[in-house]
């Protein structure tokens, strides 16, 4: 079988709109470390407050990434690819520092979990994230986490 050479991730297309949950990863541009800063993670909260068609559970931001499970009621109104669009936007608009332009990178990256035995799985992958970067010894010292609705 011989598979389709993409420059950007395929993301998911459902018909049936039944709710689901995904791991998102967006990166910044050129995996430039610009993430990890107090002022930076509550503009990203905010942002996703902002932009509701998503609900966003937990995540964890890492200096050049971030990992964000994400449920998708079944009334959504945009695409996936709009909401990160538009809560991405918002953040950028803000941005402190002009000669950090453009933040991100133009795509993302989504799986969707099928099982609460792999949420579980994927949740300790990016739970420990900031440990196998060497960037704390115990993954609850790292201050750029946290949960902002209950996804199930």
């Amino acid at each position: 079988m011989i598979l389709p050479d993409r420059k950007h991730p395929p993301h998911l297309t459902r018909l049936d709109r039944e709710p689901v949950i995904l791991l998102l990863t967006v990166c910044t541009k050129n995996r430039r470390k610009i993430l990890a800063i107090e002022w930076v993670h509550q503009l990203i909260r905010q942002s996703w407050a902002l932009c509701g068609d998503y609900s966003v559970g937990r995540y964890v931001i890492m200096p050049e990434h971030i990992h964000a499970f994400v449920g998708e009621g079944s009334f959504a109104r945009y695409r996936l690819e709009n909401w990160v669009a538009a809560w991405k936007s918002f953040v950028s608009r803000r941005w402190l520092d002009i000669h950090e332009k453009p933040i991100w990178q133009r795509s993302f990256w989504d799986r969707q979990i099928r099982s609460s035995d792999e949420y579980d799985q994927k949740w300790l992958y990016v739970r420990k994230n900031p440990v196998r970067h060497g960037l704390v010894e115990n993954p609850d010292d790292w201050p750029f986490q946290g949960a902002i609705n209950i996804l199930s």
